[in-house]
């Protein structure tokens, strides 16, 4: 059934699913009405077509600029730099953070071969020299993991002629987590990032 291993293959490519998983998912394209199906694929095709970046913070969106650089009530002088869209859409859950966004679309890692050039460094340098000193401060929002802490050491420096204050998310205990399960990386994180009360 080369159709079928077909299909399982494709969901395979998508992130977080196994073998298993994608089987499941094949097994239903197979027995759904093929009504649902042209749904399906008329979705595919578009959000394919209707997605791209929007043109300031290069989060994904359907027009020019995303809902967050839409919105005149953010504050543009306070950029937060993520690495994926799903980590703005994470702090944006939180309802915590007024300012805008910047997606780099990954990580420095020079393990894996990404440099610099391949993410949207660039575009972030270009965003706070147009600015023309209306950025006050970028907080840095990578992954706090060895990728994430070397994108993080970039950005501070290629963003300290332009911005006078350069910020990085705490990391550390989580709210409800015990001491004594954190692994020492963590705690380490949460002592350098403490603050006066």
């Amino acid at each position: 059934m080369k159709a079928f291993e077909g299909v399982t293959l494709a969901f395979r490519r998508f992130p977080g699913v196994g073998p298993k998983q994608a089987e499941r998912f094949a097994l239903y394209v197979v027995r759904a009405p093929d009504p649902e199906i042209e749904k399906l694929v008329e979705a595919l095709r578009a959000v394919k077509s209707s997605v791209g970046y929007c043109r300031e913070c290069y989060n994904y969106a359907e027009n020019v600029l995303c809902s967050v650089c839409a919105d005149s009530a953010r504050d543009r002088s306070l950029i937060c730099v993520v690495e994926r869209p799903q980590d703005l859409a994470a702090i944006e859950k939180a309802r915590s953070f007024s300012g805008v966004y910047h997606v780099l679309h990954g990580a420095v890692s020079p393990a894996a071969g990404i440099t610099a050039d391949q993410i949207k460094l660039k575009e972030l340098l270009e965003r706070v020299r147009a600015g023309g000193g209306l950025v006050k401060e970028v907080i840095i929002a990578t992954n706090p993991d060895t990728d994430g802490e070397a994108t993080a050491m970039f950005l501070t420096r290629a963003l300290k002629p332009y911005v006078d204050k350069i910020s990085r998310i705490a990391c550390g205990v989580p709210l409800g987590g015990d001491i004594d399960y954190m692994d020492e990386v963590t705690l380490g994180h949460a002592l350098k990032g403490r603050v006066k009360i």
